[in-house]
C-alpha cells in the first residue's frame, strides 16, 4: 500500500485530473494524483455530500474506459464489509474528516489504519480490506483503474473459512452477515 500526506486543504499540482487524463489504465501514482486533486477541489465534490446512517452514501463522478471516481459519505455506522476490487488498482483520498482501514489478516486480528482528511493511500488489485467511518461527517474520493465492473465481497464464518461472492461495482458494499447461502446448507452445517 502506497500512502501520500497532503496538508487538509492544500492544493499540491497534480499532473492527472479529470481533464488530463491518459488513454490507457492509470498506475498507482496517477490514481493517488488525481484522488489528492480531486478531494483538493470542493467544488467538485460537495455538491454530492449526503450522509445516512442506514446506507452508505456514493456518487459516481467520473467513468470513461480507464477509470473510474466516486465520492463516498461515511458515518461512523457506514461499514464496506470485506472486500476486493476484482482486477482494479486503486486510490482512496478522505476529503473530510477520517475513514479506517481494516486490512485482512489470517490467524490474528486485522490491522487497522486511521486515514484522516488530507491522507490518501492507494492499492492494487490482490488488495483485500473493509472500510468504516470514524468521524461523522466523513467523505472520501476513490479512483479506480481499469473501471470497477465486479468486485469480491468477502465473508467469514465463525470457524475461520473465507467465502468470497463476486458482486457488480453498482451495489452498495455491507458487511456479509451469513457466509453460506441458502443452497450450500450442506458446506454451512460441515464447518460450522
Amino acid at each position: 500500500m502506497t500512502v501520500n500526506v497532503t496538508p487538509e486543504g492544500s492544493t499540491k499540482p497534480s499532473t492527472v485530473d479529470l481533464d488530463h487524463l491518459p488513454d490507457r489504465p492509470l498506475q498507482r501514482r496517477e490514481l493517488l494524483e488525481l484522488a489528492d486533486s480531486l478531494a483538493a477541489d470542493r467544488d467538485v465534490w460537495e455538491p454530492h455530500v449526503r450522509f445516512s446512517d442506514d446506507h452508505r452514501h456514493y456518487v459516481s463522478l467520473h467513468r470513461d474506459a480507464h477509470v473510474d471516481v466516486w465520492i463516498l459519505c461515511w458515518t461512523p455506522s457506514n461499514d464496506t464489509g470485506w472486500h476486493d476490487h476484482d482486477t482494479s488498482s486503486g486510490a482512496v483520498a478522505v476529503a473530510r474528516g477520517e475513514l479506517v482501514e481494516h486490512n485482512l489478516a489470517v490467524g490474528t486480528a486485522s490491522l487497522e489504519v486511521r486515514v484522516p482528511a488530507g491522507q490518501s493511500y492507494s492499492f492494487g488489485p490482490d488488495h483485500i480490506h473493509r472500510m468504516t467511518g470514524h468521524a461523522a461527517g466523513s467523505v472520501s474520493i476513490h479512483v479506480y483503474s481499469p473501471p470497477l465492473w465486479r468486485m469480491g465481497q468477502y465473508a467469514i464464518s465463525s470457524t475461520g473459512v473465507l467465502r468470497r461472492t463476486s458482486v457488480s461495482y453498482a451495489d452498495e458494499l455491507r458487511p456479509i452477515e451469513e457466509p453460506f447461502p441458502d443452497d450450500q446448507a450442506r458446506l454451512r452445517e460441515a464447518l460450522l
